[in-house]
């Protein structure tokens, strides 16, 4: 089976089409106005006490309570010096996000210090990330075999590279920096790999463990045990310093992290017990084989450090600090499905892929470290409820209508879009940026199953009436000026619904809305 694995080439062409899935799937989270902010997992329960920029422009925000990590970082991001007093009742444990600068740092920099562009660019530079991943893991591994191709895409899409994207993390940024120093450390670029290590720390602290690599063994004397330990020092120094000004700035962090770890092998067996516990409970059992796999994953990535013992390799000493790391990590870390470990364990992925690769492991070994890829093709399973019916941009401004309460289920097919409503049907209007006077001209197609009339009123003022009947007919509303980011138009009709068909369950129909359209303007305030 090795021998045959040699000598099979992998096509370029797998690579192409694996990267075309990843983008295939990302392209339909995407939204014309809210972008890739929906991975932020901003909820309307963290409106009131959002930055105000996020209420300023479109950030994607989730029903009820979803909140997430990337929804705090994404808000570091517009203050990367932390000099706003906004980010203390916005942001959970500010002294603890702050302590991962680097990413969103880059935002900022990025995004030009844009209010409007920011958490845009934080929300999609995971996706960069990804595609640098898997470029350069390609051409470093190498990728010359089945084998190689095998273990490239077992980490791409493994369920921590994969949950970093979906969720706007900084796992995998992080990993893609330890990668890099890793790669420079092993061909003796000391300063170069300290200088992505010290990256890799600002943007996750445990990357710090990676240090390891500056380090021989065995020693090949005392005066190479000195610069190995200065270079970690060096690598370390960004971070201590960014750490004496986050305290000065901010204090400290209060009780975050404390479940973080936990005596040794204690977490894994509690979360290998919370595994087969979800297996049999009916609400859980559909992710639990899943969790169960990413589970068996880390655990055999761990048994393949500890049995595949390599000490004078980098990769290897990698592995083994992120092994002990495995063994102590705490409740806060494995609960869920499949948890934050899988995330948080990235490193200890790559160093098993990379060695699985080079020494010729058994297939056995490289299947089983990564099995977390079952989690991983699920994660974008959860696509983003996005609602809106009509959505219009013109230069800075932005609107879209949804459809709100009165309404039936929205239907669609390749082409089209259209929701019923029994008697009355509410559609709000959003609109960027806040504040500012939006005009916003709608233009709606319209029939019924029987003849009747349809008003629209704002504010119980009624602003339009027309008759529909069985046939489409197309109707320009007066021109509605949103002045507050927010505005409801309410549809409705007198005359008594009718049954769709003669089934028993057949809904009562009044009215319908096909493909409306919409037209956005900047109207001059009256101070202009």
């Amino acid at each position: 089976m090795n021998r045959l694995l040699r000598l099979a080439r992998p096509l370029p062409l797998a690579a192409a089409v694996a990267v075309m899935l990843f983008l295939w799937t990302i392209a339909r989270c995407w939204h014309p106005i809210y972008g890739f902010t929906a991975f932020l997992q901003f909820d309307e329960a963290h409106e009131a006490t959002a930055i105000a920029a996020f209420r300023e422009f479109p950030v994607f925000p989730y029903q009820g309570w979803a909140p997430y990590d990337g929804m705090q970082y994404s808000q570091v991001a517009y203050h990367p010096l932390l000099d706003a007093a906004e980010l203390r009742p916005a942001v959970d444990s500010l002294a603890y996000r702050a302590r991962r600068i680097l990413f969103p740092a880059a935002a900022w920099l990025l995004a030009a210090g844009q209010p409007a562009w920011i958490a845009q660019v934080y929300a999609s530079l995971n996706i960069v990330c990804w595609l640098l991943l898997a470029a350069v893991f390609w051409r470093k591994l190498p990728v010359t075999d089945t084998r190689g191709a095998l273990a490239w895409i077992g980490l791409l899409f493994s369920a921590g590279v994969l949950s970093s994207v979906r969720l706007a993390l900084i796992d995998l940024p992080a990993l893609l920096l330890v990668a890099l120093a890793l790669w420079d450390a092993e061909r003796e670029h000391i300063r170069s790999s300290a200088g992505w290590l010290a990256a890799a720390a600002l943007t996750r602290e445990t990357s710090l463990l990676a240090s390891v690599a500056f380090f021989h063994y065995p020693p090949k004397s005392r005066t190479g045990l000195m610069r190995g330990l200065l270079w970690a020092l060096l690598a370390a120094a960004p971070l201590v310093l960014w750490l004496v000004y986050v305290h000065w700035r901010v204090g400290g962090a209060v009780e975050t992290g404390s479940r973080n770890f936990a005596w040794p092998v204690a977490g894994l067996l509690t979360k290998w017990h919370d595994c087969l516990r979800a297996m049999v409970e009916p609400d859980t059992q559909p992710f639990a084989w899943r969790t169960l796999l990413a589970t068996a994953g880390l655990t055999f990535q761990a048994a393949f450090i500890l049995t595949w013992r390599r000490p004078a390799d980098p990769w290897w000493r990698l592995g083994a600090v992120f092994t002990a790391l495995l063994l102590c990590l705490g409740p806060a870390v494995w609960e869920g499905f499949p948890g934050a470990a899988v995330r948080v364990l990235l490193p200890l992925n790559l160093a098993c892929n990379v060695l699985a690769v080079r020494t010729q492991a058994p297939l056995a070994w490289l299947l089983a470290c990564n099995l977390t890829i079952f989690s991983g093709l699920f994660v974008f399973n959860d696509l983003p409820p996005y609602r809106d019916f009509a959505v219009a941009c013109q230069g800075r401004v932005e609107a879209l209508v949804e459809p709100g309460a009165g309404w039936f289920n929205s239907e669609h097919n390749s082409r089209h879009r259209w929701v019923w409503a029994e008697s009355h049907g509410r559609l709000d209007i959003h609109a960027w940026p806040r504040p500012a006077s939006v005009e916003v001209r709608l233009t709606l197609k319209m029939r019924a199953l029987t003849p009747r009339t349809v008003t629209a009123q704002v504010d119980g003022q009624r602003i339009w009436s027309g008759p529909i009947t069985q046939t489409l007919t197309i109707f320009n509303l007066p021109p509605l000026v949103v002045t507050t980011g927010h505005m409801v138009l309410e549809l409705s009709t007198d005359a008594p619904p009718v049954l769709e068909n003669s089934q028993p369950d057949s809904r009562r129909l009044g009215f319908m809305i096909f493909d409306p359209k919409m037209v956005v303007s900047e109207k001059p305030s009256l101070a202009q």
